[in-house]
């Protein structure tokens, strides 16, 4: 019975979420559907975009795995989550405005409409998309696991269960609404996030008798008190976590494309100041609630691993009620990025490949009702493969996301960064820049590399500003329609 009760919430939340996915659907039908589809008609307002973006940045690893290591490690993984508050800040305000000039000149409905206008390069493009769904679906995977296991560990139901039921309704809901239903169920899932936090705050500080009482227990084990754990988090290693998770934010294509969405400046500084307050009380919050819950749960579960701290911290504080409240937090967090990961995998295939080589061999032969139907087949489809590979699940979903996240870092990176401020960016440099920083760091991880003990996204960045640079000095300088797009 308790386990029904846990689920009715959740049960609640999905029905609003398909609600919502349904009538904004039949809006998008009215009107230019690739547009309205894959970046919601450009209309997206300061709070909305800064939600959704929030939404996208803050995975299931943010509310689980990320807090589970925070349990482990102590307040040095708090410092170190504490770098994503300046993500809304660089991906917003550095590149924002010129994304939405350079898209609404051109009419790009994605990132790599931008790639390819500003190189020139086909071949560059598809690279592009290929790299975006490869990386896009080990953080898809990633979300899958954590929200099955949420299921699992808060209402009693097997991890196959839980995973059907998790990924039927946010592959549907994602297929149905498409970018702009995406947007507006994200706004709601982030609202969801912080009421979680609050609801799961307040029971651990009554369950530990009080912040004094928790931070006694917790100082009896002084190496949860160092910024370095203990020497579990080395300096050059943290420092190099800032970089995956600060400054390289801005490679990342499923934030960037949010810039394409917005209607105006007000709201792109509006959402600026939203994001940073909000992503600030989710990240350091629910890591902070990572390491209180030392002081309530003392050991990790037997044959689990420390993302089950957090679901399991839900089911030993709260009631079954509140417990459903609570645990919709980190599944709302897994369900944005989700659904935005799958609308930009499905337009890199659809917009991107499929849609551009029927364009360019058949200019009339891309059909409205072909292009409607076949975005949403694909983006389900995604959707059912990722499920395909949750079934037998890696541990450390945390490790999973980092992963995808240093590998279209290592790609698209310097091709963002360059392409819109050096004018000596050209196709050579950015293909090269893409295939060697993602293969160097690949390669990296593969063979455990840390050179200097630093993580692998460092010789990723590197390796690829370097190839980025050769190639465009030693190719042909871009044509005068480019400049005067992107240097006007």
């Amino acid at each position: 019975m308790s386990g029904v009760i846990v689920l009715l919430p959740v049960f609640l939340f999905f029905a609003a979420i398909l609600g919502i996915a349904v009538a904004v659907q039949k809006k998008a039908k009215k009107q230019d559907f690739i547009n309205e589809y894959f970046i919601g008609g450009r209309r997206l307002g300061g709070f909305v975009l800064a939600m959704t973006l929030v939404a996208t940045y803050s995975s299931v690893s943010s509310f689980s795995g990320g807090p589970g290591l925070a349990w482990q490690i102590g307040f040095g993984w708090v410092y170190y989550a504490s770098i994503q508050v300046v993500t809304m800040f660089l991906v917003l305000g550095v590149l924002g405005k010129k994304i939405a000039i350079v898209g609404r000149k051109i009419n790009a409905v994605t990132v790599i409409d931008i790639i390819r206008f500003r190189y020139g390069s086909e071949a560059l493009a598809n690279l592009s998309a290929l790299i975006t769904v490869v990386f896009f679906a080990a953080t898809i995977t990633a979300q899958f696991i954590g929200g099955a296991n949420l299921f699992a560990a808060a209402a009693g139901i097997s991890y196959g269960k839980g995973l059907a039921l998790f990924a039927l309704v946010v592959a549907a809901s994602t297929a149905i609404g498409g970018f702009r239903g995406v947007a507006i169920t994200d706004t709601l899932c982030a609202l969801v996030m912080l009421l979680g936090i609050g609801v799961l705050t307040a029971a651990l500080l009554n369950s530990g008798g009080g912040i004094e009482k928790i931070m006694e227990k917790i100082s009896r084990q002084p190496e949860l008190l160092e910024p370095t754990g203990g020497g579990k988090l080395p300096v050059p290693f943290l420092i190099s976590q800032w970089l995956l998770c600060g400054f390289c934010t801005m490679g990342l294509p499923q934030s960037l494309v949010r810039n394409l969405g917005y209607r105006d400046s007000k709201s792109l500084h509006r959402a600026m100041i939203y994001g940073t307050v909000v992503i600030g009380a989710m990240m350091i919050g629910m890591h902070l609630i990572g390491v209180l819950a030392r002081a309530v749960i003392t050991e990790i579960p037997a044959g689990k691993t420390t993302d089950a701290i957090i679901p399991e911290l839900i089911v030993h504080i709260l009631p079954p009620a509140l417990a459903g409240i609570a645990i919709i937090g980190p599944i709302a967090a897994s369900m944005s990025t989700v659904s935005s990961l799958l609308i930009a995998s499905s337009s890199a295939i659809i917009k991107d490949i499929w849609l551009s080589i029927r364009i360019r061999k058949h200019p009339y032969s891309a059909s409205p009702a072909k292009t409607d139907a076949g975005s949403m087949l694909i983006t389900f489809t995604i959707g059912l493969v990722c499920f395909a590979a949750a079934l037998k699940p890696p541990s450390l979903i945390v490790w999973i996301n980092l992963f995808s996240f240093g590998g279209l870092q290592s790609a698209f990176f310097w091709t963002f960064i360059l392409g819109l401020f050096w004018k000596k960016a050209n196709a050579p440099g950015a293909f090269l820049g893409m295939a060697g920083g993602a293969a160097v760091y690949c390669v990296c991880m593969v063979f455990k590399f840390t050179p200097g003990g630093m993580h692998q996204i460092v010789p990723g960045i590197v390796s690829s500003l370097v190839f980025f640079a050769a190639g465009s000095l030693a190719g042909k300088p871009p044509s005068k329609q480019v400049m005067d797009v992107f240097f006007p």
